[in-house]
C-alpha cells in the first residue's frame, strides 16, 4: 500500500495514506456477503476478490465495464504477486473469470479492457467470443526502460467492445483540441478551425492512437504509489464516450481508484472492487478529495488538450492533509 515512510522531495504531490486514515477508510468499505439490492452497492468500494465477489452482484446493473486486470507479467501489487504465464494459460485465466462478469452487464453496455503487447492477442481472442469487438486503442505511455536488444516498450492497448450493436457512443464529448499547423481559409474565413488569443485550434475526431496522455508522476496531484496507475485523463475519455450522466461504471480491478474518482467527477455512478485493502482505502480517500475538487488534468471546459496543456491543478485540497472523520460519512 501507499506508505508515508518514504522520503519524498518537498514538491512531491503523490497521494499517500496514513495509518489513521486507513483505519477510518477501511470502515467505509463494503465486505462480502453483499446486499442484493442495487441501490445498496451504488457508489461503493468493495474490499474483496473480484473473482468471487462478482457472483454476489445483481444482474444487468452496469452500463460501462472497465477492466484493468494484471498484465501477463510478474508484478507485485501490495502484498499480492501476479506471476507470468504462457499466453495460452493467460487466455484461459482471463476467460475463466470474464464469463462471471457477463450477467452484470446491461444489453447496451460497453466494455474497455486494458492490456499490453504481450497480452493483447489473448485478450482479443477471448473478447471476440463474448462481445462485439469495435476497436483497439493504442496509447503512448511515455514511461518505460530502454532495451539494448529490443524496441523500448512505451505503449499500451485498450480493447473497445459492446454487448450488442445497440450501444451508446458520444464522439462530440471526446474531441481533441489540436493546434492548427497550416490554417486553411475559405473566402477569408477559417475552415474547420478557430482563431483564439492562445493560437489557432481545431477540434478533431478522436482516433484509436492516443498520444496526448501522461502517466501520473510525482508532481501530479492524482499520482499514487500504485505500480500500474492509469491517468485520470484516459478514464475520462472512456467514461465520457461510453456513458451518460447517472449511468453506472463498474471496475472490478479498481486499484488506487482512478475509475471511481473520475466517474464521481463526471456525475456517473460507480462500483469498484479491490483485493488490496491499502489500495481500496486509498481509492476511498480519492473519492473524498473528488468531493472538493472536480479538476482533471488535461481536460477543461469540455475539451481535451494535448499532453498536459489545459493543465488544471487542485487549488482546494492538499492531498497530504489528513482528512477529518466527519468527511467520511456516507461511504
Amino acid at each position: 500500500m501507499a506508505s508515508t515512510a518514504k522520503l519524498r522531495a518537498p514538491r512531491n504531490r503523490t497521494l499517500t495514506l496514513s495509518a489513521s486514515e486507513k483505519e477510518i477508510y477501511s470502515k467505509q468499505l463494503l465486505h462480502p456477503p453483499l446486499p442484493r439490492e442495487k441501490d445498496k452497492i451504488l457508489n461503493q468500494i468493495i474490499w474483496g476478490d473480484a473473482l468471487t465477489v462478482c457472483q454476489e452482484l445483481p444482474e444487468a446493473f452496469a452500463d460501462l465495464l472497465i477492466l484493468d486486470p494484471p498484465y501477463n507479467l510478474t508484478k507485485k501489487f501490495g502484498n499480492e504477486v501476479f506471476r507470468e504465464m504462457t499466453l495460452v494459460e493467460y487466455e484461459k485465466w482471463f476467460d475463466s473469470w470474464l464469463v462471471k462478469l457477463l450477467p452484470t452487464l446491461k444489453p447496451r453496455a460497453s466494455i474497455y479492457v486494458c492490456g499490453d503487447w504481450k497480452s493483447s492477442a489473448a485478450l482479443h481472442r477471448v473478447l471476440d467470443r463474448h462481445f462485439s469487438v469495435r476497436n483497439r486503442i493504442t496509447w503512448e505511455r511515455e514511461k518505460g526502460r530502454g532495451a539494448r536488444m529490443n524496441w523500448k516498450n512505451a505503449s499500451e492497448d485498450l480493447w473497445f467492445c459492446t454487448v450488442s450493436n445497440d450501444y451508446y457512443f458520444n464522439v462530440d464529448a471526446v474531441k481533441l483540441k489540436k493546434k492548427v499547423i497550416a490554417p486553411y481559409r475559405e473566402n477569408g474565413l477559417p475552415k474547420d478551425w478557430q482563431a483564439t488569443e492562445e493560437g489557432d485550434f481545431r477540434l478533431t475526431h478522436p482516433s484509436n492512437l492516443w498520444t496526448d496522455l501522461t502517466v501520473p508522476f510525482w508532481s501530479m496531484p492524482e499520482n499514487t504509489d500504485h505500480p500500474t496507475q492509469k491517468p485520470e485523463k484516459l478514464m475520462t475519455k472512456l467514461i465520457l464516450a461510453s456513458s451518460r450522466e447517472g449511468d453506472l461504471v463498474f471496475d472490478p480491478f479498481l486499484g488506487s481508484g482512478t475509475t471511481a474518482a473520475v466517474a464521481k467527477k463526471l456525475g456517473r455512478n460507480f462500483l469498484g472492487i479491490e483485493l488490496n485493502e491499502g489500495f481500496a482505502c486509498l481509492a476511498a480517500k480519492r473519492l473524498v478529495l473528488a468531493e472538493f475538487d472536480r479538476a482533471i488534468q488535461g481536460y477543461s471546459g469540455g475539451v481535451f488538450g494535448e499532453r498536459n496543456s489545459l493543465n488544471v491543478q487542485s487549488q482546494q485540497t492538499d492531498p497530504h492533509r489528513p482528512l477529518q472523520p466527519d468527511l467520511f460519512a456516507g461511504g
